[in-house]
């Protein structure tokens, strides 16, 4: 199948990129920059210029494609605001896909984000959801909760670098996934029929708290966790203060996120129904223990390599200094 994928150089979306290359579909992506986006086509991925806030440069990029995968959103650091890209921008995408033909689309969604009109990501997600289920197309909706791969920043650094880990009080027991994960149930909604205009929660086996998180990653590398716990209400007014620069509006969005995880409403759903749905068996979605073990383990042991050549190569200067003087 021919794929357009958006949002292709993003955490999950290079995962499925890579998922349709190995199950043989033939991925085009939607970038802004070429350069940034060059390992994907070393990957084997055609790569076509063009912006969703520009809605002439999505025509051409849409020429023979019969599946579309939406994997964009802002970043905190764009210089563009979430509603201009995750709004406008895919009000564009949509759009286009519908004037171009294409039946397909596949869009990433948060799980419950109707319930937080007052949280700007959550609301646009919740609106583009209902644009998207009006538009006619043959849509899934896939509602998400949190990425496997933010929590290495988050926690598992800090912990390794006996730096701070920066928590809101008691956190919302959230059911992380693995993108790799998610990025197999994308591709394969692509071939199961019964998924088109239909919305899955996708989330992990289980939901984890903050304080969870740290006790295992404290188990797992052996170290103790240096924990700084900042109030909810001075990210509430670190949230007023920088709406009023334009340039850290997406900041702002984000830390109005912050409601959300602190909110004690577990961010999780049954699953049961959306494996047999898909085909897919949920013995092969990986675990967050076993990913942060692998985690762990692949780093402690580059760590005893480097020390061991550091201590090497001490030994062998001490040798020729012996040697020479």
């Amino acid at each position: 199948m021919q794929l357009l994928v958006v949002g292709g150089t993003g955490t999950l979306g290079r995962q499925v990129v890579r998922r349709a290359l190995d199950q043989g579909h033939a991925v085009r992506c939607l970038v802004r920059s070429p350069r940034r986006a060059a390992f994907l086509k070393e990957w084997g991925a055609e790569l076509v210029t063009g912006d969703l806030c520009k809605p002439d440069s999505l025509p051409p990029a849409l020429v023979g494609i019969e599946a579309v995968i939406d994997a964009a959103t802002a970043r905190a650091t764009d210089s563009l605001s979430v509603r201009k890209v995750d709004w406008d921008g895919k009000v564009n995408l949509i759009r286009a896909v519908k004037n171009a033909g294409i039946d397909r689309y596949i869009f990433f969604s948060i799980l419950g984000a109707a319930n937080y009109p007052t949280v700007p990501l959550m609301d646009i997600k919740a609106c583009t959801e209902q644009f998207l289920m009006e538009s006619g197309l043959n849509y899934t909706i896939l509602q998400l909760c949190g990425f496997m791969q933010g929590l290495i920043s988050q926690y598992a650094i800090p912990i390794l670098d006996n730096q701070s880990v920066w928590m809101t009080g008691e956190t919302t027991p959230t059911a992380y996934m693995d993108t790799q994960d998610i990025a197999k149930f994308a591709v394969q909604a692509l071939a199961v029929p019964a998924t088109e205009k239909r919305t899955f929660a996708l989330v992990g086996n289980q939901a984890w708290t903050g304080e969870e998180i740290i006790q295992l990653c404290e188990r797992l590398s052996g170290r103790t966790a240096r924990i700084a716990k900042i109030p909810l209400g001075a990210l509430r007014f670190m949230r007023q203060f920088t709406r009023f620069f334009q340039w850290t509006y997406n900041i702002s969005d984000r830390l109005a996120f912050a409601e959300v995880l602190a909110s004690g409403k577990a961010l999780t759903a049954p699953m049961a129904e959306t494996y047999e749905c898909f085909g897919l068996d949920p013995k092969e979605t990986t675990t967050l223990e076993s990913y942060l073990q692998e985690y762990f383990g692949r780093i402690l042991k580059k760590l005893k390599e480097l020390d061991f050549e550091q201590s090497k190569s001490q030994g062998t200067n001490k040798k020729k200094k012996g040697f020479f003087f």
